[in-house]
């Protein structure tokens, strides 16, 4: 098998994870770098690509400039462009991720072999994986690591503002990420079973039989229990600068400078608690500062709490807060702090599943952890500590108090932790585990046959202009005689396409009256429908593909629910597209449809235009997934073909790594776009604005302009 996982954000390399330098660099980086070896050992995979965004920053490694990186002989690191060349926090990345889709396709066909899987990690990834999937007709699998639904929950709880959530993080468009991708996933692999029972049921596409969940593996190799002639690591020196009995049992947390972490109430636990001060050092390590200049408000926000903490209660002494530490330093922490029969503490909020809690238990180092979230299921497998509830500081210091107590208890603890590790949580097992459920997906999943057409123009054009016809290749005739003309006398092989929201015998007859030469690509019925050529020659492998998870006749059912829409005719209708009249007074409720077709199992892509109309779309279709797909079937570079349009129904088809061209007359809902990258709006209309957008690219000359952000 040929596997690729997708993990967009964050500094990702072979080597010194650079684990805690902000809120992208945590847990997940870890996971999917050991997770792409562990599958590469297995015997039954062949390659393993780990694709995630390509970096050129002076702030950062030039290691994240490097187009790939061998994690082992079958597996290695493939770094996409994507967006701005700095480093980008993950909040700021959606307006690029369709790039991300266009350049994998195309690091995708340069490696010759459609995937097996495509596996993505977090939210943003799981947007370019369904979109990449859906393409490819290959299955999706998906691993969440945090769900916004539930931060969104939890931080509203806290007292958050919504307005402020949504600033700070994007939250809206990252549910709605996640909700397409459950919409598309044909497995959800989870950590817990908490995970499953109770963060992915608060979405509309919570479906628990697609969901397996396999524990993650720890590289236990690096982590063992300190030995009687294990030398004290060196990083015990930079502690000892901070504390006035450094003998004292270790109080020991790890965690980025995130407010979910929890730090605060963990600070506030010590501080309030005189007993445990005396018996106790606290050692919190809150990410690296060396860079702190370049953390964003929350992460200061977080520092600052804790120093004034530490001032609050006068810990100076008593807790140690390094500047910063190296990946290589961590097992060392864990066994200076399991020598001195301290504790591992995990307050966070909620845990998705928490790495470090199994580091620190093969570490032999005993378990205080949050109940919310993976450590219940580890702390049931490993019996080695216990669970609180995060937000009650007193019960945290009395917890930790009598943990560091009862001798007895702690070294019964320290074992169990040692022999669970071992027994739950190893890589290979994981792997196998992964690999026997995948191979059960692919018995059930069969992939689209493309099938070449010999006698199309497609095999030979070296690019391509594809235009919506109404009001924007149509509605003023010397715009397009001027358009076919320049068309027709370039020297180039330049196919010629329509897509259109009309049905394929409105489109021939608009074509006919405008004597327009028959097109080599016809995208009809808002992407539902491809054609070929004079003799339309209907691309059925497209029909199969968008086919996927799709019951019109359910769907029309539920519809009428929604009595405020007015049904098209019915030649307007097809067996993959379900279109209504919208009053233009009364936007329809795209969000509430979206939402009530989700909870009845029904998965649609909806698509609004022109202020007037409405169409239900199998998941898979729209004009821009049909131009990819064309394209991936051709071999024709996506940056290299030209796009045009004026409404919401060519949206997707504008943006990514094709030459978008939005026409004077444009409709308002296509507004948003602007500044968007690859995305030029002409000031000439229709036809017209369509050769100016030409020229903006210097479409016709032999290297195209693509205009990349700075």
């Amino acid at each position: 098998m040929y596997l690729v996982l997708i993990s967009t954000h964050g500094l990702i390399r072979s080597h010194s994870l650079e684990l805690g330098r902000d809120s992208d660099n945590g847990g997940q980086i870890k996971y999917v770098v050991e997770l792409a070896r562990a599958l590469a050992q297995h015997p039954e995979i062949d390659q393993v690509d780990l694709l995630t965004r390509q970096i050129f920053d002076p702030k950062v490694d030039q290691d994240y400039a490097h187009p790939f990186d061998m994690l082992s002989e079958k597996a290695r690191i493939v770094r996409i462009p994507c967006g701005p060349k700095r480093y980008l926090r993950k909040e700021v990345l959606w307006p690029y991720l369709g790039t991300f889709v266009d350049r994998a396709l195309k690091h995708i066909r340069e490696v010759g072999r459609v995937p097996d899987i495509i596996h993505s990690h977090y939210a943003d990834a799981g947007y370019v994986g369904a979109h990449l999937a859906s393409l490819l007709g290959v299955p999706l699998v998906h691993t969440g690591h945090s769900l916004g639904r539930d931060k969104l929950h939890r931080l509203k709880n806290q007292g958050m503002k919504v307005d402020t959530i949504e600033s700070r993080y994007n939250i809206s468009q990252r549910i709605e990420a996640e909700e397409y991708t459950l919409d598309v996933a044909a497995r959800v692999i989870a950590s817990t079973q908490q995970e499953v029972a109770e963060q992915y049921a608060l979405y509309d596409n919570y479906q628990p039989e697609s969901m397996s969940v396999i524990h993650p593996g720890v590289e236990l190799s690096q982590f063992k229990p300190p030995g009687r002639i294990t030398p004290k690591p060196p990083f015990r020196k930079e502690l000892e600068r901070f504390l006035l009995k450094p003998n004292k049992p270790m109080i020991l947390a790890l965690a980025r400078p995130d407010i979910r972490k929890n730090a605060k109430t963990l600070v506030t636990a010590f501080g309030e608690h005189a007993e445990l001060r005396d018996i106790a050092n606290l050692v919190v390590l809150v990410g690296n500062r060396e860079n702190a200049q370049s953390w964003d408000k929350e992460q200061m926000d977080v520092f600052s709490e804790l120093l004034l903490l530490i001032d609050k209660y006068n810990l100076y002494g008593h807790v140690a807060y390094p500047k910063e530490h190296q990946p290589n330093d961590v097992s060392g922490l864990y066994q200076l702090a399991t020598r001195s029969r301290g504790v591992f503490v995990n307050p966070a909020l909620t845990e998705p599943f928490g790495l470090t809690i199994i580091e620190a238990a093969a570490s032999g180092l005993p378990v205080i952890a949050t109940e919310n979230g993976g450590p219940v299921e580890i702390l049931a497998n490993c019996k080695n500590g216990l669970l609180i509830d995060p937000h009650d500081a007193d019960k945290l210091g009395e917890t930790l108090y009598l943990a560091l107590s009862n001798q007895k208890r702690w070294q019964r603890w320290s074992k169990n932790g040692i022999a669970g590790a071992h027994k739950h949580y190893t890589w290979k097992g994981h792997a196998q585990r992964y690999v026997k459920d995948i191979k059960k997906l692919l018995s059930k999943s069969k992939k689209t046959k493309r099938i070449g057409l010999v006698k199309s123009r497609m095999p030979t054009i070296d690019r391509l202009v594809i235009c919506d016809i109404d009001n924007t290749l149509i509605g003023d005739r010397s715009g397009l005689s001027q358009l076919l003309r320049r068309i027709k006398n370039s020297n180039t092989n330049i196919g010629f396409g329509v897509a259109t929201g009309r049905h394929l015998e409105s489109a021939l007859q608009a074509i006919k009256e405008w004597n327009i030469p028959q097109p080599d690509l016809l995208i009809t019925s808002v992407g539902t429908n491809v054609h070929y050529g004079e003799r339309l020659i209907f691309d059925a492998s497209w029909a199969r593909h968008i086919h996927y998870r799709w019951d019109a006749q359910k769907a029309k059912k539920l519809m009428k629910e929604f009595d405020d829409l007015l049904p098209q005719p019915k030649i307007s209708q097809n067996p993959y597209k379900i279109s209504y009249f919208v009053d233009n007074k009364r936007p329809p409720r795209l969000r509430e449809i979206s939402t009530y077709l989700r909870q009845h199992d029904i998965h649609a892509n909806l698509i609004y235009s022109h202020g007037a109309y409405l169409d239900i779309l199998p998941m898979r279709a729209s004009k821009g997934n049909a131009v990819r797909f064309v394209a991936d079937k051709w071999g024709i570079p996506v940056d290299k073909i030209l796009v045009a349009g004026d409404s919401g129904n060519d949206e997707d088809m504008l943006v990514g790594d094709t030459l978008g061209v939005v026409v004077g007359n444009y409709s308002p809902e296509l507004k948003k776009l602007q500044n968007r990258p690859r995305v030029y709006f002409a000031t000439n209309k229709y036809a017209h604005g369509i050769l100016e957008g030409m020229e903006h690219y210097k479409f016709f000359e032999p290297q195209i302009i693509t205009h990349e952000p700075a």
